[in-house]
């Protein structure tokens, strides 16, 4: 058990945590699975102990599952950070569901104008197919929110090359790379299969100094 939750429990409440009412194309607005959340945010505790206790930030939160998920695995605090009013106020009824209201904070900001401190990031930032470096910003700034980070980003050797030269010189390192495969369920009229299997690495990266 961990923050006296398991792994399964975590899963089937954040199955109740509601998807983009409206999601945009633009800002590749997909909700991951509550089995995937539940899956890497076990991980980054059970193996790392990088959760419990610690005050968390998720940039582009949507409406919340890393959020809420972190908090259900006993944060101190959960803060989400989203520049969508629409998927923060369904992100603030999501909580208020699973009763964790009290341990999380939203704020409504773009990524790059974002100005705090935490111990620890975990995010689902863009993967930068609809608009190419939309990555970019939220690793800058999540390297700058907190000096341990947790970031998935498209899967491939290219990927993993660029990503690694650019963490480094911005002032971090990577210390693990966890592979994951997300399901994408069908969000958006071009989408004509029940699902796409996308294979995505989860970055562990720390800050140096």
């Amino acid at each position: 058990m961990t923050g006296y939750v398991t792994k399964k429990h975590l899963a089937i409440m954040l199955s109740k945590v509601s998807e983009h009412p409206a999601p945009d194309v633009r800002l590749e607005q997909y909700t991951l699975m509550s089995e995937e959340v539940s899956d890497i945010l076990w991980i980054i505790e059970t193996t790392f102990n990088d959760i419990k206790g610690k005050v968390i930030v998720d940039l582009g939160c949507g409406t919340g599952r890393l959020t809420i998920g972190s908090a259900l695995l006993g944060a101190s605090h959960a803060i989400g950070i989203d520049a969508d009013e629409i998927a923060l106020r369904a992100a603030t009824q999501n909580a208020k569901m699973l009763g964790v209201s009290n341990r999380v904070s939203w704020i409504l900001a773009f990524v790059p104008y974002v100005s705090l401190k935490a111990d620890v990031v975990i995010q689902n930032p863009p993967y930068g197919v609809k608009k190419e470096g939309a990555d970019r910003p939220f690793i800058e700034a999540a390297i700058k929110i907190a000096p341990i980070v947790y970031s998935l980003h498209k899967a491939g050797e290219k990927n993993r090359k660029f990503i690694k030269k650019y963490v480094e010189h911005i002032g971090g390192k990577i210390d693990k790379i966890i592979p994951f495969e997300i399901t994408i369920r069908p969000t958006f009229e071009f989408h004509i299969k029940k699902a796409y299997k996308v294979k995505v690495d989860l970055y562990r990266i720390i800050r140096k100094g």
